[in-house]
This record gives C-alpha cells, structure tokens and sequence, in this order.
C-alpha cells in the first residue's frame, strides 16, 4: 500500500531569508537558460503573470540589475546576494517573471520538466 506523497511546499526563500516568495502553483516546466547572466547564477526560472508570485521583502531587501536589452530588471537579495527574481522593466497586459525555482526545495525542482535554453547564441530552446 502506498503512501501519498505530501503537497510539494510553494514556498522558497534566498539563504538568508529576508527575501521569501509564495508561487501561485507548481510550475509544469521551468527554463535553464545558458545565457551571460544565468551560467554564472545557476538559476532555474519558472514563469509567471507578473504580479501572481508573492515576494515579501521585496524592494526593501532586494536589489537589481539590468544589463543587454534593458528589458529585464534582475533581483538578488542585498543582504546574501543570492538571485530571487526578475520582472519586466515596463509591465504589459501579458507580462510576467521569472522565479529562480533554487530557492525552494529540492522536491519541487525535481517535480518540474526543465527545459534547455540557448540564450547565449541561437535563443532557442534545445530540446
């Protein structure tokens, strides 16, 4: 007889824990991008309709980043700097962010499909 598994948490934090997010919902698929900025933060993105993902200690924890295009604003936590989130610079009707699903438990990460993007070259997905 099998048990059944626990709800995975929706809940994540940076390491310090003065930036704390809340997802709306298990994200099916997430993005490793390859691109400058995420090879170096390791980050594993979710997306979501901007505004849909709770973030308390945020502005007041986080700070940002913008760079390239000038359509991102990337957010790491100011206190131990590790990558939170980032949003569009200029919110539209079907804006969303990105979620860096390594703040949260390992058990949602592996519940997820991630898929491989070539953001540094071809800015194709690679599977």
């Amino acid at each position: 007889m099998s048990q059944a598994q626990p709800p995975l948490s929706l809940h994540g934090s940076c390491h310090c824990g003065l930036v704390r997010l809340t997802l709306p919902a298990t994200p099916e698929t997430a993005t490793s991008c390859n691109c400058s900025l995420c090879r170096r933060t390791g980050g594993i993105w979710a997306y979501y309709e901007l505004g849909s993902v709770s973030i308390q200690g945020h502005p007041e924890h986080t700070e940002s980043y913008v760079w390239g295009d000038r359509t991102l604003r990337n957010f790491r936590c100011r206190n131990c700097g590790i990558a939170t989130h980032w949003e569009p610079i200029e919110s539209t009707p079907s804006a969303r962010h990105g979620v860096n699903l390594r703040n949260f438990e390992p058990a949602l990460l592996e519940s997820v499909v991630i898929r491989h993007f070539d953001g540094a070259d071809t800015w194709k997905f690679l599977d």
